[in-house]
């Protein structure tokens, strides 16, 4: 797509707008309610579906196919990202209404993170074709991992803080207690950081990580950098809401890691099978609509296979439970 600067300039500006309407919507602390999480959920599914549909109208089907393609596996990879808030939130003992602002917080440095990935990887694409082959091999090496990280229960682990965080909180010291929203207190004549900066600091450092694995991912399926960003925006707005709305369901989607496993290893075989048609090897190139349904398909059946399995082994306990 050739997308002006006026219409980037206007596409941003727009974002941000709805960025601060979703700051303003949750600035007082309050638990979410179920309702209001899935009305607001479904106020940004349409809002991408829109955007969409503009697509379509505007610059046919192949921009359109690519933008759904890449919100979808960006929703996925943000719906498994989810298990390891829920792990944050755990370890810090986040209260109920104080977890939107830092889930707000967490999406906004997301947002930041991404358009850097984004310009980066669009800059080194344009002048290094062979980073293609890295990219797919990264993503295939991605997709082993989260097998591996499935089969021993990677989820139910406990969150644990890496170097970087450690040593910030060695360097300024943590109250001991949460102030409201507040980010630094005055303690004992010292200025030391608050559980609730701790959180948001864990959030934004796991967005980094969360980004390596998202952008090669989104740029085997497009490498308009304008489709790869508003994707990427879409998928990440709203996962505030998400996060509330299928909070309870998350640990029943036991098989959505080898789902997003596999779908992130069909994009890495596409990615390495691009790179060698633009080295001029002669083979064939996986189109969008077959990698919009192949994904759609791949969730479908991993959506239905975990809450089977649930299903199962909640009977399971039930029936075994009286007996002990």
């Amino acid at each position: 797509m050739n997308v002006s600067l006026s219409v980037w300039l206007l596409t941003v500006a727009a974002l941000c707008v709805l960025v601060g309407a979703d700051f303003f919507i949750g600035r007082k602390p309050h638990d979410v309610s179920i309702r209001e999480a899935g009305i607001w959920t479904a106020v940004w599914v349409v809002l991408a579906c829109l955007f969409g549909v503009g697509l379509l109208v505007v610059a046919g089907g192949g921009p359109a196919g690519e933008f759904f393609a890449g919100y979808i596996t960006e929703k996925s990879l943000s719906v498994d990202n989810l298990f390891v808030f829920v792990l944050i939130m755990a370890k810090f003992a986040v209260p109920s209404q104080y977890q939107q602002r830092v889930l707000m917080v967490g999406v906004v440095v997301a947002l930041v993170l991404r358009a850097a990935f984004i310009a980066a990887g669009a800059a080194i694409i344009s002048a290094f074709s062979w980073v293609f082959y890295i990219f797919g091999a990264f993503l295939i090496w991605t997709a082993w991992k989260l097998i591996q990280d499935a089969r021993k229960g990677g989820h139910d682990e406990e969150y644990e803080e890496n170097k970087l965080l450690k040593s910030i909180e060695r360097r300024f010291g943590v109250a001991d207690r949460y102030h409201g929203t507040k980010l630094w207190i005055e303690e004992n004549g010292k200025r030391v950081m608050t559980p609730m900066l701790v959180v948001m600091l864990a959030i934004g450092s796991t967005d980094v990580l969360f980004a390596l694995d998202s952008i090669p991912a989104i740029y085997g399926l497009t490498q308009d950098p304008y489709i790869v960003f508003t994707a990427n925006a879409f998928a990440l707005m709203g996962l505030r809401q998400l996060y509330f709305l299928i909070g309870g369901l998350l640990k029943r989607l036991v098989h959505l890691s080898y789902g997003l496993s596999v779908i992130l290893g069909f994009i890495g075989v596409k990615l390495i099978l691009h790179a060698l048609h633009e080295s001029g090897f002669h083979v064939p190139e996986i189109g969008i609509p077959f990698s919009l349904g192949f994904i759609v398909i791949v969730l479908a059946v991993t959506t239905a296979t975990s809450l089977w399995a649930a299903r199962r082994q909640g009977q399971g306990q039930g029936q075994g439970g009286p007996g002990v």
